[in-house]
């Protein structure tokens, strides 16, 4: 849980101004540029976790209480957590985030004194953020300049004029030690952030000098929109550098995970379900321009589960929604490498996976220069199944005239169909690969089938995750309270005088007695007006983790009524949790009365029996009250 009270050395944020902004902040706004949300009904949004890896959705986000919820791993909050764990940041710089975005001017505090002041210092995410801002300005100026002529003339001949330069935010980094750094400096920014942001370096002197010197440059932005680094391109023969050079891990700045171009692509990549991945900077520019709004590509290292992560979310591929993912690589034999190691990662899909390749093994910036913006749409329209191309890589390797070839072949190949995910398309891919072998068909379904059999550590199942802390709903009393639980933390208003009217001795289970305990301690669900802020403060009440992540849970579980619930609804309700609650209490008594001797023990079984009485008259008005059903 995090703690709004921790106050770093610049102070803290006043609590109106944090409650501003968890008001005027669309939490389905926020999250739906880390994860594609689709309608869950009731009002609610649901889609793939960005925490935890899984087939199908289970995060769940309720716009109208501004919170979200995942059912699988158990994790929750409002838009502040879910930046705090999405984007690693502090409880402060997601505040500051969210506020940037709602235009608000946050007020701070110093200590216990009253008086608001600005705040001087922001957090170290957005103190790197806008470092890299800033130089994505300086070396956008510097492409105008005399220096830069190699690097226009570079981006000409590829096929992109000064609007294409200006809508990727190419720059030039200067032929010049130290001109960004000393530029950055005068900004404000110390020695150590622009070391920790990966824009300067110590020289062997000791002095500070840029990273980065007499090169293309790219910026590389994040799902937000955010820059976190650079790729840069070699211009000139005597630079002994490597052709691509990009920006060392650094804090925000995870290459595993960063996707060149998922800013600009990833609304079209969640409305046509499909994602174009390519291989470098100007193939992204070349296809977004082309027509292909879909394309990205990896930074600096290979594609991997990291990135597939990213790619699976705003697909929203699962089980029942397939997303579609076509990769491009050079006809080349590194391409072809390439292609065969996406067929391996392949298999954390559950879409369907494809490879586009030139037949002139150009990658889709050559193909844009060479045949126009039809042919790279015509390329993405050609593509193959991923499975049929590794397929046809493998077998072309053998002499299928002869018996060892193709028997060779076969064992090659029948445990790349053996991976196959959908286990319907199996037995047409054994028949497709017997045919292509020239063989019968039961020697190659032998093959695949041991194959099958015999997992790698890939392919083994992955460790059970353990179930959140949470009851288990095995009872009727149980649902019901559960029922009652989401009355107050959804509909306060609505719910609170009768909800409070109960008290938490009505409750059975031992976790929802603490949720129960710690709207108390808030004061009461009479007393709030529902949204972020109440369900948070009930949250950061609970003195148990169970009872935390129930309140994340119940927060956005839609209610067990068609339609909006009225106060009807909510005296059914209480009236049914109390009539279990006095009728297990009526167990309790009849099983204690005939263990007691009306003989020895005369006036505590008339009391026990006078109570008993009593509960039972209680127990006919709450069913009378009762009647009606949830």
């Amino acid at each position: 849980m995090y703690d709004e009270g921790v106050a770093d050395m610049a102070g803290r944020i006043r609590d109106e101004d944090i409650a501003l902004v968890r008001e005027r902040t669309s939490i389905a706004d926020v999250i739906s540029e880390t994860v594609t949300l689709k309608s869950a009904g009731g009002g609610n949004l649901k889609g793939l976790c960005p925490f935890h890896d899984e087939k199908s959705p289970s995060f769940n986000v309720s716009p109208a209480r501004n919170v979200w919820y995942c059912f699988g791993c158990g994790a929750g909050g409002d838009a502040i957590k879910f930046l705090m764990d999405a984007e690693h940041l502090s409880f402060v710089e997601s505040v500051e985030r969210l506020a940037a975005r709602a235009g608000i001017q946050l007020r701070y505090v110093e200590g216990d004194s009253a008086a608001p002041r600005p705040r001087p210092q922001q957090g170290q995410r957005q103190r790197l953020v806008a470092a890299h801002a800033a130089a994505v300005e300086f070396y956008r100026a510097q492409l105008t300049t005399a220096g830069a002529r190699p690097a226009r003339e570079f981006l000409a001949r590829r096929g992109f004029d000064r609007a294409a330069a200006e809508r990727y935010g190419c720059g030039f980094a200067p032929d010049a030690w130290d001109l960004l750094t000393k530029h950055l400096r005068q900004q404000g920014f110390t020695h150590d952030e622009l070391v920790t942001a990966g824009l300067s370096r110590p020289s062997r002197s000791g002095t500070l000098i840029d990273r980065f010197r007499r090169r293309l440059m790219w910026p590389i932005r994040d799902l937000t929109g955010d820059v976190i680094g650079f790729g840069a391109r070699k211009l000139f023969e005597d630079d002994d550098g490597p052709k691509y050079l990009n920006t060392p891990e650094t804090p925000i700045y995870k290459k595993s995970h960063v996707l060149y171009g998922i800013d600009q692509a990833k609304r079209e990549i969640a409305k046509q379900g499909k994602v174009v991945v390519v291989e470098g900077y100007t193939d992204v520019m070349a296809c977004h321009l082309a027509g292909v709004p879909t394309a990205v590509a990896t930074c600096g290292t290979a594609f991997g589960a990291d990135h597939i992560g990213v790619l699976r979310r705003l697909l929203l591929d699962t089980d029942a929604v397939a997303g579609e993912i076509i990769f491009t690589f050079d006809g080349d034999a590194a391409g072809q490498k390439a292609a065969l190691r996406a067929f391996e990662d392949d298999q954390r899909f559950v879409g369907r996976t494809f490879i586009a390749v030139s037949p002139d093994n150009m990658d889709p910036c050559d193909l844009r220069l060479a045949k126009g913006d039809m042919a790279v749409r015509d390329l993405v329209a050609r593509r193959e199944p991923l499975v049929d191309f590794a397929l046809r890589h493998v077998i072309n390797r053998y002499d299928l005239d002869t018996v060892d070839g193709r028997v060779e072949a076969m064992r090659r190949a029948a445990p790349l169909v053996a991976k196959i995910k959908d286990r319907e398309k199996r037995p047409e891919y054994v028949r497709k690969l017997a045919g292509d072998l020239g063989m019968e068909i039961e020697p190659v379904q032998r093959a695949v089938l041991a194959a099958a059999s015999a997992p790698t550590g890939r392919d083994a199942p992955p460790p059970s995750r353990p179930a959140p802390a949470e009851p288990v709903v095995d009872n009727p009393q149980s649902m019901v309270e559960r029922e009652a639980l989401k009355l107050a933390l959804q509909e306060p208003v609505l719910a609170g005088p009768m909800f409070d009217a109960v008290e938490a001795s009505e409750y059975r289970h031992p976790v929802h007695v603490a949720v129960r305990a710690a709207v108390a301690a808030v004061g009461g669900a009479a007393t709030a007006t529902g949204g972020a802020v109440w369900i948070e403060s009930v949250r950061d009440a609970c003195e148990d983790l169970a009872a935390r992540a129930l309140v994340g849970e119940l927060a956005v579980e839609p209610l067990r009524i068609d339609g909006e619930p009225d106060p009807r609804y909510v005296s059914v309700t209480m009236a049914r949790l109390q009539w279990g609650s006095v009728t297990g209490r009526i167990r309790d008594l009849k099983s204690r009365i005939q263990r007691i001797n009306p003989v020895n023990n005369k006036d505590e079984y008339f009391a026990a029996f006078g109570e008993l009485l009593s509960l039972e008259q209680h127990a006919r008005a709450l069913r009378e009250q009762a009647a009606g059903g949830l």
